[in-house]
């Protein structure tokens, strides 16, 4: 009966992943825009794939097997979303166009990429030091 049990939930977990992965993928192609289809790939990566990996350990054969699978998931969850800030990040700094399809507060780009200068003037002159 347990066997059964695991067996179904299994089932729906991995069932319920691939349709959500399905609605990324779709979603991935439908957008435009990279800062739109990351959205649209936020989905694989923070439920699909998860509800894949919770499946896989609920029929997991052992407890370490099941504890692996959710630190892959934990690890995902930690990871997906720094580097889908970063690539939306490059797409804003990059994109001369972008304006048609987003709101950018010009100001506040300016504010950090003065920062990002200053603190390159900064390293250049502690090298300039160092070499002296």
């Amino acid at each position: 009966m347990m066997a059964w049990i695991r067996f179904f939930l299994t089932a729906a977990l991995v069932i319920a992943g691939l349709v959500i992965c399905c609605i990324g993928v779709f979603g991935v192609y439908r957008f435009r825009y990279a800062a739109n289809r990351m959205h649209a790939a936020a989905i694989n990566d923070t439920m699909g794939l998860a509800l894949c990996l919770l499946g896989f350990a609920v029929s997991a054969p052992d407890a370490f097997t099941a504890v692996k699978l959710l630190l892959v998931v934990v690890f995902m969850w930690i990871s997906a979303p720094v580097s889908s800030h970063l690539l939306c990040r490059l797409e804003v700094e990059t994109n001369e166009e972008r304006a048609e399809y987003m709101t950018v507060h010009e100001h506040t780009l300016a504010e950090e990429r003065a920062l990002a200068a200053a603190a390159q003037t900064q390293i250049e002159a502690q090298k300039g030091d160092e070499q002296a």
